[in-house]
Formats: C-alpha cells, sequence, structure tokens
C-alpha cells in the first residue's frame, strides 16, 4: 500500500533560497521512493511531502533521510515546543481522494465551443453564405416575371 512521509522545517532567515535550491539538487535514490515535493507554507516555514511504495521502504530509507537532513541542518531553526529541527510524521495512505472528473470534461468541451476557427474555413463558410444569398437575390430579381400582369404596373408607381 502506497505510503507519504511529512516532515515540517523552519529555516534560518537568509537561508531559505539554499534551503529550496538544495532540495532542488537532491537526486535521492531510496528503494520504493516515487517522488515528492517541498512546499513553502509561510515565512520560513516548508513541508517536504513523500510519496512511497509501502511503509517499509520509509523504514528502510531513515538511516539515508537522516544524512541528507545532516547536509542542511545548519540552515535549520528549532521548531519550538521541544520538536527540534523538524517535525516528522510518515505512514500508510488509507483513502485516496479523485479529482472530480466533471469539471475536466466541462473544460474541454467549452475549449472546443471556443476554440478559433481556421483561416480555411472560415473563408469556406464565407464564400457558401455568399453564393446562398446571391441566389436568393437571383431568385428575387427574376421573381417579378412570374408575378400576375398588373403586379408590374403597382410595383412601378410604388417607385
Amino acid at each position: 500500500m502506497t505510503a507519504f512521509n511529512v516532515v515540517r522545517f523552519r529555516v534560518k532567515p537568509g537561508m531559505e533560497e539554499a534551503f529550496v535550491e538544495s532540495h532542488r539538487r537532491l537526486q535521492p535514490e531510496f528503494e520504493g521512493f516515487l517522488g515528492g515535493n517541498l512546499i513553502k507554507t509561510g515565512d520560513q516555514m516548508f513541508c517536504l511531502i513523500g510519496e512511497w511504495e509501502s511503509f517499509p521502504s520509509i523504514v528502510a530509507a531513515r538511516p539515508q533521510m537522516i544524512a541528507i537532513l545532516d547536509s542542511y541542518r545548519d540552515m535549520l531553526e528549532e521548531l519550538g515546543a521541544e520538536l527540534g529541527i523538524t517535525d516528522p510524521v510518515s505512514g500508510e495512505a488509507v483513502a485516496r481522494l479523485a479529482a472530480p472528473r466533471a469539471r475536466k470534461t466541462a473544460a474541454k468541451k467549452g475549449a472546443k465551443k471556443t476554440a478559433p476557427r481556421t483561416a480555411k474555413k472560415t473563408a469556406g463558410k464565407t464564400a457558401k453564405k455568399t453564393a446562398k444569398k446571391a441566389g436568393r437575390t437571383a431568385k428575387k430579381k427574376a421573381a417579378p416575371a412570374k408575378r400576375k400582369p398588373g403586379a408590374a404596373r403597382k410595383a412601378a408607381r410604388r417607385r
């Protein structure tokens, strides 16, 4: 079962950039490690979340994780409340929260409706409309010939 470890840190003033950069350069090769994220949660405050194949993978990697922590320990401040410089927790996932699918589908449908037409399509539709209008106009002009004989005189009077 998938497991996660979460570690909270407070970085010393002026050390935030170096702390973040040290994590960007990390390329951990822990057995069972699926990846992780470093999150800035406030001024000088960070949280690391790691995803693992299983809880035993986390347990097996603890000595390596502590070695990495030792490499930037001097950048960290005490969290207080007898926590030390980190506040770690870990455990197995008990529920996965799925993203709503309806919103994604609606967004995709909306994108299709508002997508701009290509010039070729637009030109083709415009040409068809123009031809239709021309056909209608020609029919209207030809229509007086089909009128009753007295209709032409009435039309001439109206002009």
